[in-house]
């Protein structure tokens, strides 16, 4: 990506494409004057996130075809909103983070040193896990 850094300091990495993830759904947890919700953090979802998200009233789950939204899974990657992350964190149910496709403007609303504490590596290809 042109000039976006990571919360590494380097090259923002792609967060996902299945689903098609980021703020400008182009896969990248980049932000800008539009994303007034700071869709910055590259989370990896977990069945406990989910279900918090749902009873704040952030239900990433269910699917809205209307929005070209799938509803996500566990194992998903998608760029959640910085603040929805930290209100997880404080809840004590935070997903875990790619740091190197989280944008560096996360650390404007979470320590650098909280996320690394969530830090996960995540290959390409999950299903080179199995």
């Amino acid at each position: 990506m042109t000039g976006d850094r990571n919360v590494l300091g380097g090259e923002l990495e792609p967060c996902g494409t299945d689903p098609l993830t980021g703020f400008y759904r182009d896969g990248y947890c980049r932000t800008g004057s539009q994303d007034l919700g700071s869709h910055t953090v590259c989370a990896v979802m977990t069945a406990e996130f989910l279900a918090h998200q749902r009873r704040v009233g952030n239900d990433l789950s269910t699917p809205r075809p209307a929005f070209a939204f799938p509803g996500l899974h566990p194992g998903d990657r998608w760029c959640v909103v910085a603040a929805r992350w930290l209100q997880a964190f404080e809840a004590g149910v935070a997903p875990p983070v790619v740091l190197a496709a989280t944008h560096e403007s996360a650390r404007d609303i979470i320590p650098l040193e909280t996320l690394r504490k969530y830090a996960v590596d995540v290959p390409a290809d999950p299903s080179s896990l199995i």
